[in-house]
């Protein structure tokens, strides 16, 4: 069924809205000439390259004297509904998705929840090429993807451990040696809860935590009481204090990265304050010296 057309004339649009209407239509047009017709089975000769305005409607199942409205700049706002059924007729990118949504409602769309199965071959180098300071990349359920030799030092030796149980909320909540190598374990456990919860709802990964939280507040009184709290942390930065078998005890400054075009993934990098530290995890990575797990991140 349709999209009926907004009841509206459009000739009486905001003159201050023809700006931001007009790129609107410049990059729909765009877009959709750059299409191949033969490839979405439309045949016929045409004076112009890519798709017609009508056969975008047709995919998007919208009007098609509403879609042309669009594109000439005077359609009115459409919903993110429509703004969706449109992406997938032109076939955008999730980029391209994202630069729609801003040119049309002046925001980002609704984050869509992926689940990374990996990391590129770039980003673990990126993680390698800090050879003193731990450093890996998390989902937004907080499941542990890549690691570099010092974060295996340091943090946890994640190849040791089965895929599911990579996960730093199992480990901080499930682990009692982890807990004990804590200055302070439940100043920093509620911490993670709410930098968790955070995470989770800004990459639109709200009904994808929801086992892993009932799985924790079954087996875990402590995150039960945190996650109740419904206290929220910002996960950027702060300071982490470790008691390391090998290292002794020490601080380290972390901080919080988004990984672009990947808003499922983080990356989290400590940096030991201690240059005498530093030398040490060089010395004992490049030996491919690596513990078991001493630290959850």
């Amino acid at each position: 069924m349709q999209t009926d057309i907004r009841q509206r004339d459009p000739k009486q649009a905001d003159p201050k809205l023809t700006e931001k209407a007009n790129t609107l239509a410049g990059f729909l047009r765009d877009r959709r000439m750059r299409l191949d017709p033969a490839a979405f089975g439309f045949s016929g000769r045409r004076r112009t390259p890519g798709l017609r305005r009508e056969e975008v409607a047709q995919r998007a199942n919208i009007s098609p004297t509403w879609y042309t409205w669009l594109e000439q700049g005077r359609g009115g706002a459409p919903s993110a509904d429509v703004l969706d059924r449109i992406a997938t007729g032109l076939m955008l990118t999730d980029l391209e998705r994202e630069h729609l949504f801003i040119l049309a409602l002046g925001r980002p769309p609704e984050m869509r929840y992926k689940p990374a199965l990996g990391v590129s071959p770039r980003l673990q180098r990126l993680l390698d090429a800090f050879d003193a300071c731990p450093a890996f990349i998390k989902t937004a359920t907080w499941d542990v993807l890549a690691w570099n030799r010092a974060a295996a030092l340091v943090l946890t030796d994640y190849g040791t451990l089965p895929p599911d149980q990579r996960n730093i909320l199992r480990l901080v909540f499930g682990n009692p040696a982890i807990r004990a190598k804590q200055k302070d374990w439940e100043g920093m456990a509620r911490h993670l809860v709410g930098a968790f919860r955070v995470d989770a709802a800004r990459a639109g990964a709200v009904k994808e935590i929801s086992d892993l939280v009932d799985e924790l507040c079954r087996a875990s009184p402590d995150f039960a009481a945190f996650w109740n709290e419904n206290d929220v942390y910002a996960p950027s930065e702060g300071v982490k204090h470790l008691r390391h078998p090998q290292l002794g005890s020490f601080e380290m400054e972390y901080s919080a990265f988004a990984v672009d075009g990947r808003p499922d993934l983080g990356l989290l990098v400590y940096n030991p304050l201690d240059e005498r530290i530093k030398e040490r995890i060089r010395a004992l990575t490049g030996r491919g010296a690596a513990t078991g797990p001493t630290d959850a991140g």
